[in-house]
């Protein structure tokens, strides 16, 4: 089993955004047909790289081609229109057949909550305003906000709305899907988190539901190669630019998985445990001990071209 990533970043020295687009939809597709168990599509804004700003677009692409696939949508909550959020969440409920879930946070670039024209320091209270209205408008209410009468139709495939959860890497995101009975699924961990997390579901009624919360060095992107050395030269500059993007928006994060200090393509292969190109050997042995590996073909904007062979191989481990 595997799951398959994509955050469609488009750099200059990647393919240009239209063939990542129509590749992300065929490696979907494709990849459904051999065990692949979910694809996750994650949302930023501004970036000079074009990190995909709407994850329920591609998302809604990506349902018309599968039928079987689930797909995770990482959605920044204080970004939305509640009510067009809730009308979207619901259309492609019926488009997916009800095979979306979302992952909710509450952002951290400055530019993005300068480019909707919100604060930074606004963003927990957002997100907690947005959730409670969001949540009933899906459950078929009319919310009713200064002055606003909200309600959306038709009604999602799901009764109550799409599985939603809440992210994050710190003890008030725990508290957060505690507080809101939502599963915990982390990009990252501190100590005490599942234990925050826990606390705040019982202090307000809820059973405590699914939690995931990952290493620093979880495997995020990787890659299965004929020849290891061969491959760090082909496509290690695009797992670098990834490394670096993200590192550059998390200067003073220790916690998230995903995040390297490497510079160079060198550093990159010699310390990341995030970004990896397995040998076949390598990768038929963590197939076989049940890790279910994470796949981000297009990684750093790479030309599908280069990428397909690379998940193909995964595909072969079988």
């Amino acid at each position: 089993m595997f799951t398959i990533r994509f955050d469609m970043r488009a750099p200059s020295t990647g393919a240009p955004p239209t063939e990542l687009y129509g590749a992300a939809s065929e490696m979907a597709a494709w990849a459904e047909r051999r065990g692949c168990v979910a694809a996750v599509l994650c949302e930023h804004h501004c970036a000079d790289d074009g990190y995909l700003p709407s994850p329920l677009l591609l998302g809604s692409a990506i349902a018309a081609r599968t039928t079987q696939l689930m797909l995770n949508l990482v959605v920044i909550l204080p970004f939305y229109d509640v009510a067009r959020l809730a009308e979207d969440m619901s259309v492609l409920d019926h488009i997916s057949a009800g095979r979306a879930s979302y992952v909710f946070g509450i952002g951290y670039r400055q530019e993005e909550f300068d480019h909707f024209g919100l604060s930074l320091s606004d963003r927990g209270r957002l997100a907690d305003r947005k959730l409670d209205q969001l949540r009933r408008l899906l459950s078929g209410e009319e919310v009713a906000d200064d002055g606003r009468r909200m309600k959306v139709r038709p009604l999602p495939r799901t009764p109550g709305g799409p599985t939603m959860m809440w992210g994050g890497a710190s003890l008030a995101a725990a508290r957060r899907a505690g507080r809101n009975g939502l599963g915990l699924l982390a990009n990252g961990g501190v100590p005490g988190m599942r234990g925050a997390y826990e606390d705040a579901c019982r202090q307000n009624g809820h059973e405590p539901g699914f939690v995931l919360i990952p290493e620093r060095d979880a495997a995020t992107n990787c890659f299965v190669a004929n020849d290891v050395d061969a491959a760090w030269d082909e496509i290690g500059k695009y797992l670098l630019h990834d490394a670096v993007a993200y590192a550059e928006w998390n200067p003073d994060n220790t916690v998230s998985a995903n995040i390297t200090t490497a510079k160079t393509v060198d550093e990159l292969r010699a310390s990341s445990r995030t970004h990896l190109i397995l040998s076949v050997d390598e990768a038929t042995e963590r197939v076989a001990n049940g890790e279910i590996l994470n796949l981000s073909p297009l990684c750093g904007g790479m030309p599908p071209e280069v990428a397909w062979p690379y998940l193909k191989r995964f595909a072969d481990l079988s």
